[in-house]
């Protein structure tokens, strides 16, 4: 699911649409209508896409409800990755062999991060999502909390539909408009779009070589590094300096062996990376390397993209993670009680949501460094008392 930076410029015609959301519907649509002209779309054509338009409430409900993100990385992984998953990612790599080749080849993107991606968005293309596509971009888009993010892609989705490969009335996908086997949204699909199987369209919902190759070229689109790893298992010492664990810290892996962190199995894959403690140092540890940071451009959450990163690994080879013994997270109420006094001692957690995502992780380690915690970013109820 490709939630975009909501730092993406608007690419609209007029300043004055920059605010366009909310009020009623009807002057909304009216105003996408006007704007689809000015952008040089015929009328006829723009009254065609909009024709069937409705506001869809649901939409709105799953927008505000994603509680699945506030579930810890070991919870979450455990629940998304099962035995029969890798199973099927085993099989499809087989089945598939040739395209994941090409993909490899043309885009240098491994197999394991394609299955990832196409187990964790569809499963493996069974459950794409059954929201109207057009409704669900134009509801986020009348809503006034990311219509940045959204308002762009109605009119790429009438590109699409120019084109003939988008239906307004029919073509169904994610509730945040994404469609296909590896949940695109239309904007990716024209920039990175890849007629994967030869018959001459491009066809994210019913072709495997075709969306798993458009999700290659995105990647790298993205900023994939060919031939580089992405993310490993590694062992961390009982002590050590946790301030410099964190996304927000690169050091070389010879730097990090003098620090005594070693590889669980093998050698080191890369030349530097960053220490990720996803549940603290007494939980599971990887080294992430640069690639790691492109799945951020694919999906927001750290929850989300950890375990799509270690995923991949698994399917590519990798054993099992060893989980450790972590201190418990804390509970949902916790969470936000535990956000509302970092905002208060001025740092930037974001909305007070009960999600554990970057802004509140580096608050959390700098106060744990602050109070002489050691300084690993995983919040507990030891350190919310302290605060």
């Amino acid at each position: 699911m490709r939630h975009l930076a909501l730092a993406l410029t608007l690419c609209l015609a007029s300043p004055a649409a920059h605010a366009a959301c909310g009020g009623s519907w009807g002057d909304f649509i009216g105003g996408l209508k006007n704007e689809a002209v000015a952008k040089g779309h015929s009328a006829a054509t723009v009254d065609r896409f909009f024709a069937s338009a409705r506001q869809d409430p649901k939409v709105l409900k799953a927008d505000r409800s994603q509680g699945v993100f506030k579930r810890d990385f070991i919870d979450f992984s455990r629940r998304v990755i099962s035995k029969s998953r890798i199973n099927k990612g085993r099989a499809n790599a087989k089945k598939y062999a040739s395209v994941f080749a090409k993909a490899e080849r043309e885009y240098g993107v491994p197999a394991g991060v394609l299955l990832a991606f196409w187990a964790l968005e569809t499963d493996y293309g069974a459950v794409q999502g059954d929201f109207n596509t057009l409704n669900a971009l134009l509801t986020l888009s009348h809503d006034c909390r990311r219509p940045e993010l959204f308002r762009p892609q109605i009119f790429a989705a009438l590109e699409l539909f120019e084109r003939g490969n988008f239906d307004p009335k029919t073509t169904k996908g994610a509730w945040a408009g994404e469609i296909g086997m590896v949940q695109m949204l239309p904007e990716d699909i024209i920039a990175n779009g890849v007629d994967g199987d030869g018959d001459g369209k491009v066809s994210l919902k019913t072709s495997a070589p075709d969306a798993l190759l458009s999700g290659a070229k995105m990647l790298q689109s993205l900023g994939w590094n060919a031939g580089e790893p992405w993310l490993q298992e590694v062992q961390v010492p009982e002590k050590m300096d946790w301030s410099k664990t964190g996304l927000n810290t690169t050091l070389s892996v010879q730097e990090w062996a003098a620090m005594g962190v070693r590889a669980r199995a093998g050698s080191f894959e890369g030349g530097a990376g960053s220490i990720l403690l996803p549940m603290g140092k007494d939980g599971p540890a990887f080294l992430a390397y640069p690639n790691f940071q492109t799945y951020f451009e694919w999906n927001q959450s750290f929850v989300y993209v950890t375990t799509a990163a270690y995923f991949a690994t698994r399917l590519s080879g990798a054993p099992v993670y060893d989980a450790g013994n972590p201190s418990p997270s804390l509970s949902d109420a916790n969470m936000k009680l535990l956000q509302k006094k970092l905002a208060a001692r001025g740092h930037d957690v974001g909305k007070i949501d009960g999600i554990l995502g970057s802004g509140t992780r580096a608050a959390v380690q700098a106060e744990q460094k602050r109070l002489g915690f050691a300084a690993d970013a995983w919040p507990t109820l030891a350190l919310l008392k302290k605060l």
